[in-house]
């Protein structure tokens, strides 16, 4: 399968169901099987999802890409072999990053939930106009696409985390800012964001939000 079928949901996925890792192998840039130069769709995909590991707290190590050529067996083996020490080393997933399973499990579940929206942006807005790896790692190692990230994704992937919480239960401004380490003002700005969309709503008896 060429690597420019790697979607955002398949490592995240992944994630969410117990792997402690992803690695993705594909042909080297200028290399393409299939001549559509898929590979730089993957490592567009690896850097906007290491963004969001870090985002969420867990380690960008857990998510390698690595060219290798379907000759270079003992290149593989290596690759393979220092990417599991790595794990071993990280330890299962949120261990190392001091988070505990049902948080991680919650952050992967919003990170998935906001896939499309990722794939919209990611189309419209982070485009690299030049094909070589080193454009590549520019462009996302840019002060521009910092900014993008934090304005159009960062945002959504707090609001994602709060809806996901009031699924649960109502919870007070207090709760949902303990529980997702944000600020009692950033919880209020994604509430009052959210309540203008329809998607909760304010309990004055119990002081507390919940779903619409």
């Amino acid at each position: 399968m060429c690597t420019g079928r790697m979607d955002l949901a398949f490592v995240f996925r992944a994630l969410q169901k117990g792997a402690d890792g992803v690695i993705v192998g594909g042909c080297w840039p200028g290399e393409c099987h299939y001549v559509t130069e898929g590979n730089y769709d993957a490592l567009g995909n690896m850097h906007l999802s290491k963004k969001l590991l870090n985002h969420i707290g867990l380690s960008p190590d857990r998510l390698r890409l690595e060219w290798v050529a379907a000759s270079e067996g003992v290149r593989f083996a290596e690759v393979m072999s220092s990417f599991a020490d790595r794990l071993r080393e990280l330890g299962p997933l949120g261990r190392e990053e001091g988070i505990d399973e049902a948080t991680v499990h919650l952050r992967l579940r919003a990170v998935n939930q906001l896939v499309p929206y990722l794939k919209l942006v990611e189309r419209e807005k982070l485009r690299v106009p030049v094909k070589s790896e080193e454009a590549y790692n520019q462009f996302y190692g840019s002060d521009e696409v910092n900014t993008l990230f934090d304005d159009l994704i960062a945002n959504k992937l707090a609001t994602s985390q709060i809806l996901l919480l009031l699924e649960e239960q109502p919870l007070s401004t207090g709760k949902i800012s303990e529980r997702l380490g944000l600020s009692p003002s950033e919880v209020s700005k994604h509430m009052k964001s959210s309540s203008r969309h329809g998607l909760v709503r304010y309990d004055q008896m119990h002081n507390c939000y919940a779903r619409a």
